[in-house]
Parts: structure tokens; C-alpha cells; sequence
């Protein structure tokens, strides 16, 4: 056999050269389909991490921008952020660093310390929605300061180029033990981040004048991806977040190839989209634009050639065919066989173009029709048996025993066939509201009469005789300012309440809703407020038991068409023993009306309750919402802390609703005031009873009648004096002022009858 020649040998081993070069620079998709992923003569990884075009890695292998350093270790930094690379998505345009924890120790009182600086390059910018801002430590605030328009250069930073853009502060307290795992203020705290971060650096201040002994002396702070920081409670006293996330944890940035758009990009002539089977894309947060491979194509469009064919037919599952398959470029064709059709084989299966099966499909008909019977009678018998599962493990027969007893007569046990028809099966057009706790729906019982039937979201776990107890108490609850409960459906897994039906909306809505005509007067507003209290003293003195409500707030207090205030939803109540405390596992209520020690403690009380209800008095005098804005682009402000901060400044009169203030009704509005300050008080032994509170409204709103009666004997001395009839013209006057202030006409003149004949 003769051996090849020497010029033949040269050009095998050139191909073969060739072949080893292009590997790699090119990908596969998993399929057999190759890419190519880097430029020609560039290498594609460093380390675990590919780097795809526009990046690159040495000198003409990357676009502006996008250079990565690969030293010796084969750890890939990007050079613009001067931090690992861990990834980079050519699809979605994002990159995955790590970034700097920025320590600071030992800060003054009252003092502040600058973390570190992560510079971005202009292409790039901190994902808001996948990245949030977090801070370890004691005693500390933790803000990111960050240019939010144009980018920070590495050098020559001015402190005052930044802007502080997202806080959040993390206490210990002395003395005190951490057992949280969540960030959620005690040792750690997280918060968003703004749009459009371009560079940042984290900034510490020490707000504590106390310092527990048993917490370290540092603070951290650093912006890392959502999801890839567990908190320990041991990174306040040790230095286990730093050994234990080394350089720093990840962070996503988003990238656009560049800074103009699609349209401008394409008429310099300066577009990356270099292969003819790619689209230019605009980013939503813009001005920017990336390329994708266009719809059938995948692979690399900021090379040419970088955007191959794919094979659809090798994915029927991404891409379905019934019958036969044909790749195409870009695309691919599915028809059917010979002897079959169908109207799209993509999307339905190709069947014979004959009669010949229509037998065998009635056959196939009757069968499947008898299979659905059998089934049918068996699912009914399970839902049967699942229903009485329900009944007795809700305690259904204990209640239903109970009830023959006679030990309770005021409960009905409905039937879920019952609820059913009653809500049309609960459809959408019966909701009347939905909370925290379930949904309520409107229902129209056999006998027409109309109730609200609330169906719950979860369920506590507690236990049947517990929960049977409950049941009897609520139903025994006899006030006419509390919604009362008429009976249950215990055959479901979430037990069903159904309540006496209140027509004319809720509190919060007539309070902050789209009101026509007059504003709600003061007489109105002192009722609801007397009645509400009236109705939660009265729970907390019922029976042998306190019901604490747990969820007081404006949209819990119903009211009928002549405005009494009925309070509902009792989803979050407890039945405790008098004056004991009841300890949660987890928090449960409203967000503005929690009373602050229920949050830091978990214990809930009658007090509770107070604090709640000193948030709604302020709803009805300020009009405003417990969690309010007063501009569009505001933050939310907490109503409580805004009157409790206006009550130290001296300055409570700014924040009342203008259409109730009046001359001469300052000390009124000052005792309600002070009323609604002592139910808001921080310390629960601080504020007032229930009874308290219902009192006090009383005393405030028989006051505010004597003062109008005074203004009518005033208005007829005025009257008599001018000579005009006393009888018509102050029957007159009456009926406007009563229409006014929402008193009834002739209770404000037998009234102002009997002061007269007293005279």
C-alpha cells in the first residue's frame, strides 16, 4: 500500500486544524443543530462561564462594552462592573454578577460610613425586578445612593452626584434574642430597588444610642438577586455572611447592545444585528435595543451566519404535527398522509376521508357514554362520602347533636346544594366583597329571604370541639350593631358562614367612595363611631368569653339603609377567656390598622381591637384612608403615624375633614381627638377599654346635640327679634340644618319644644 503524499498529508491536517477552530466557537441547541456562539479565532468560555458576542475576551473579540478579563484562575470578570461573571442570557439580555458586601464597623453614634461603589457601564442596568436591596446588622439604616440617569464613572466619585433611592433600617434591641430566619426587620431587612439603577453604592447610619452587647459591631449592606440570601441570625454575631458568601452573592444586571433605537440603529447603519436572520428588539425601559434570532431560527444574531435553521420536526412537543413532518428554512410544513385529512394537522389529528369507521364510532360513542355513567355514579357516591368525611370532620354531628338538645336553636345547618342555589353556584356577579379572609356572596335563599354567605380561603386548624364552640358563641351573639350568624355548611373542607345580608355597603366606602350631593355630616360620623364601639365593647363583655375581632377596620363595618353600623367579618377573631392574651403564630389583620405590639409580639388582645378602631375614628374625621397618598407620585404614609407625628407638631387641625369643622366646635373636635390619640397610644395598657371608648363617643355626641339645639334657640330669638313667624320660619330652618347634619326632623324640634316650655 503506498503511503500519501506529503502535499496531501498538509491539506488533511489543515482541515482538521479547521475543524478544531470552529468547535470552538460554535454551541449546540441539543439537537445536533450547531451555532456558532464567540467570534472566529475567539474563545467562547472562561472557566464554567460561556461568553457569547457582543462579550468577549481579548483584544477585537468583544463589542464596546462588553469586555470580560479571563486571568489565570479562569474566574471571568467583567470589566465594567470590575466583578465575577457568573452568566450571561443572549435572549433575555442579562448577565449575572457577583457583587461587593459592603461592611462598616464600629459607626458613631448618630453617625454615617460609605460602603462600596459598583460602577456599571452605560450598556448596563441593575434588574429592578429580580435584584433587591438587603441589610444585616443591629441598630443600623442602610440606604443605596445611586444615579438613576447617567452612569458613574470608577474614578472620581462625588458623594453629591448620588441619590439616596431605597432604605430600610434593622434593630435588635437590647438584650434580645434573634430566632427569625426572614428579613423582616430584626437583625435583617430587605426593600426594592428603583428603575433604571445605573451605579450605586450602599451608605450606613447608626440611629441607636443603645447598642445590645451580645450583636457584633458591623453592619452590612448589599444588592443581591432575589431569592439567593437566607438570612442567619448568626450574621449579626459573627462573621459568617462574609466567610460564607465570599466575593459577594449574585446580582442580575440588564444589558442593551445599544442606547438608541431599533429605527435609529437601523438608519446609521450601526445596528448589531449582524445576521440576516435576526430582528431587532426595543427594551420596554428604553432608550436601547438587543437582537434575537428570528421566529424558527436560534443561535448568536450579533454574528453573521451566528442564526441557524432549527429543526422542528426533531421537537414535536414544542412544535405539535399529526401527521407528516417537512423542516423548512425558518419554519416547517405539516400535512397529512394519503387517504386522510384534516383541517389543520398542526393542531388536530388527520382521520380517514371515508364512512367506513362510523360504525365502530357509534359503537365507541355508546361505549364512552356508558363509562361516563359509571363514572358519574361513582364520582357522586365519592363526593357523598367526601361530604360526610367533611361533616363529621368539621364537627358536624357534634353541632347537629347539640341542636336536637335544644342547647342551641339560633344555628342552621345548610346543605352545600343549599349555598349552591342560593349563589347561583357562587357565581362572580354574586360577590359582594372580597378580604383577607374569604370571599362574600350574596345569596336568595327558598323562602326569598336574602343573606350573605361568606366562603373562606383557609382554614385555622383547630380543634372540632373548638371549633364547634365558636359556632355556638357567634350564634348566640345578640346586638343590634353586630352582623349576626344564622347558620353554617360544614359538608365542604373549608367551612361555609352564612350572615344576616346588610344592604347599603360598607363604612370604607361610603367614607372614601365617589359621594353625590352633600358630604357626610358630623351627626352621621358619631354614630357609626359610637355604634361600632358600642358593638365591639359588647364582644368584648359577651358571655363568658371575650371575642376579640382581630380585624377592625372601615371596611368590616356594614350599614344599613339608615346608616347603623354593623360590625362583620370574623375571620381573624379569637373567643379567649376574660382578660387573657392569645399568642400567633402568624400575624393576621389589615395593614395600617395592626396594632404595633401585636406585630412585634404576636399577642393579641381586647386592646387590639382598640388600636384598630382609634385608626377607623380617624378615617371618619379626617376622611382620609389608613394607608393614603397625597400626591400621585407619593409614597404611601401610614394615617396613625402621620396623626400621632401632627399631634407632636401641634398641627392635628390641618389634617380633619374641612366640611365638618364649624366655629365654636373646637373643644368637641378636641376631645375626639384626644380620644383617638389613646386608642392609638403604643403601649396597650395605655389606651381604653371598649367600654371606655363607647362612652366617651356618647358623652362627645350628646354634647354635639345640645350645641345644635343651643344654635336653633339662638336662630328663633333671632327670628322673633326680626318679627317673622317664630312656628314656620324656625320649622324651616330646622329641617335644613336637620338635613344637614343628618338628624331627624322632628326629634331636633320636640326637643327644642321642651327646651322652650322649660324657659
Amino acid at each position: 500500500m503506498a503511503s500519501p503524499s506529503y502535499p496531501g498529508m498538509k491539506k488533511l491536517l489543515l482541515v482538521v486544524a479547521a475543524t478544531l477552530i470552529l468547535q470552538q466557537s460554535t454551541a449546540t441547541d441539543g439537537s445536533g443543530n450547531y451555532w456558532r456562539l464567540a467570534k472566529d479565532g475567539c474563545p467562547d468560555k472562561c472557566g464554567n462561564v460561556s461568553i457569547p458576542y457582543p462579550f468577549g475576551i481579548g483584544k477585537g473579540c468583544f463589542r464596546e462594552g462588553f469586555a470580560v478579563n479571563c486571568p489565570s484562575d479562569n474566574v471571568a470578570i467583567l470589566n465594567t462592573s470590575g466583578t465575577p461573571l457568573m452568566e450571561i442570557n443572549l435572549t433575555i439580555g442579562e448577565a449575572r454578577i457577583q457583587n461587593f458586601i459592603s461592611k462598616a464597623c464600629n459607626i458613631p453614634e448618630l453617625n454615617r460610613s460609605r460602603g462600596t461603589t459598583l460602577p456599571v457601564h452605560r450598556f448596563f442596568m441593575v434588574s429592578r425586578t429580580k435584584n433587591i436591596f438587603t441589610t444585616v446588622g443591629c441598630s443600623a439604616i442602610a440606604l443605596i445612593a445611586g444615579d438613576i440617569e447617567t452612569p458613574i464613572e470608577q474614578d472620581g466619585v462625588n458623594e453629591h452626584d448620588f441619590y439616596g433611592v431605597s432604605a430600610c433600617g434593622s434593630f435588635c434591641g437590647e438584650d434580645s434574642i434573634l430566632n427569625d430566619t426572614d428579613c423582616s426587620g430584626r437583625g435583617c431587612c430587605q426593600s426594592a430597588i428603583p428603575r433604571n439603577l445605573k451605579s450605586f453604592y450602599p451608605y450606613f447610619l447608626n440611629y441607636s444610642l443603645i447598642r445590645a452587647k451580645s450583636f457584633g459591631p458591623c453592619s452590612y449592606a448589599f444588592v443581591s438577586e432575589v431569592g439567593s440570601f437566607k438570612f442567619d441570625p448568626s450574621y449579626v454575631t459573627s462573621q459568617n455572611l462574609t466567610n460564607l458568601y465570599g466575593f459577594g452573592p449574585p446580582l442580575v444586571l440588564e444589558w442593551v447592545v445599544g442606547n438608541a433605537s431599533c429605527e435609529a440603529a437601523t438608519k446609521t447603519g450601526s445596528s448589531a444585528c449582524a445576521d440576516i436572520n435576526s430582528e431587532c428588539i426595543d427594551v420596554p425601559s428604553g432608550p436601547g435595543y438587543r437582537c434575537n434570532c428570528s421566529a424558527g431560527y436560534e443561535g448568536n444574531p450579533y454574528l453573521a451566519r451566528g442564526c441557524q435553521d432549527i429543526n422542528e420536526c426533531d421537537s414535536p412537543l414544542l412544535y405539535p404535527c399529526h401527521g407528516k413532518c417537512k423542516n423548512t428554512k425558518g419554519g416547517y410544513i405539516c400535512s397529512c398522509p394519503p387517504g386522510t385529512q384534516s383541517k389543520d394537522p398542526k393542531n388536530a389529528a388527520c382521520t380517514p376521508n371515508n364512512k367506513m369507521i362510523i360504525g365502530l364510532a357509534i359503537s365507541l360513542m355508546f361505549l364512552v357514554v356508558c363509562i361516563f355513567f359509571v363514572m358519574t355514579m361513582c364520582e357522586k357516591n365519592k363526593l357523598a362520602k367526601e361530604r360526610d368525611r367533611f361533616f363529621k370532620q368539621n364537627g358536624g354531628h357534634i353541632l347537629y347533636q347539640q341542636i336536637l338538645s335544644k342547647q342551641v336553636d339560633t344555628v342552621t345547618i345548610f346543605t352545600a346544594e343549599d349555598l349552591k342555589k342560593a349563589t347561583d353556584n357562587f357565581d362572580k356577579s354574586r360577590e359582594l366583597g372580597t378580604g383577607g379572609h374569604g370571599i362574600v356572596y350574596k345569596g336568595i335563599m327558598r323562602d326569598n329571604k336574602v343573606v350573605a354567605v361568606k366562603r373562606s380561603k383557609i382554614i385555622d386548624v383547630v380543634q372540632t370541639d373548638e371549633f364547634v364552640q365558636e359556632i355556638i358563641i357567634l350564634s348566640q351573639i345578640n346586638h343590634r350593631n353586630v352582623v349576626r350568624l344564622l347558620g353554617c355548611c360544614l359538608e365542604v373542607e373549608v367551612p361555609i358562614l352564612v350572615y344576616e345580608f346588610i344592604p347599603n355597603g360598607t363604612l370604607f366606602h361610603l367614607i372614601h367612595g365617589n359621594r353625590d350631593g352633600q358630604p357626610l355630616s358630623l351627626e352621621i360620623r358619631l354614630k357609626i363611631a359610637q355604634e361600632s364601639a358600642e358593638a365591639l365593647a359588647y364582644l368584648h363583655l359577651s358571655t363568658n368569653h371575650s371575642i376579640v375581632h382581630g380585624d377592625v377596620k372601615s371596611m368590616n363595618i356594614l350599614l344599613d339603609e339608615n346608616y347603623m353600623a354593623k360590625v362583620t367579618d370574623f375571620g381573624a377573631s379569637r373567643i379567649l377567656p376574660k382578660d387573657s392574651v392569645q399568642l400567633m403564630t402568624m400575624v393576621q389583620g389589615t395593614l395600617g390598622y395592626l396594632d404595633p405590639e401585636y406585630l412585634q409580639e404576636r399577642k393579641l388582645t381586647e386592646k387590639s381591637d382598640v388600636y384598630s378602631f382609634g385608626v377607623v375614628l380617624l378615617e371618619l374625621i379626617t376622611k382620609k384612608r389608613a394607608v393614603y397618598f397625597e400626591g400621585p407620585d407619593e409614597e404611601g404614609k401610614n394615617l396613625a403615624s402621620s396623626f400621632v407625628q401632627a399631634m407632636k407638631e401641634n398641627r392635628v387641625e390641618s389634617m380633619l375633614d374641612a366640611s365638618i369643622m364649624d366655629t365654636g366646635l373646637e373643644e368637641l373636635f378636641q376631645e375626639v381627638v384626644e380620644l383617638a390619640s389613646k386608642c392609638l397610644s403604643l403601649k396597650r395598657e395605655e389606651r381604653p377599654s371598649m367600654t371606655q371608648v363607647a362612652d366617651k363617643l356618647k358623652a362627645i355626641r350628646s354634647t354635639w346635640r345640645e350645641i345644635l339645639l343651643l344654635k336653633h334657640e339662638e336662630t328663633h330669638r333671632q327670628i322673633e327679634r326680626l318679627g317673622m313667624d317664630p312656628v314656620g320660619d324656625l320649622s324651616q330652618s330646622m329641617s335644613y340644618t336637620a338635613q344637614m347634619l343628618g338628624l331627624d326632623i322632628e326629634t331636633a324640634t320636640t326637643y327644642h319644644t321642651g327646651i322652650t316650655s322649660m324657659g
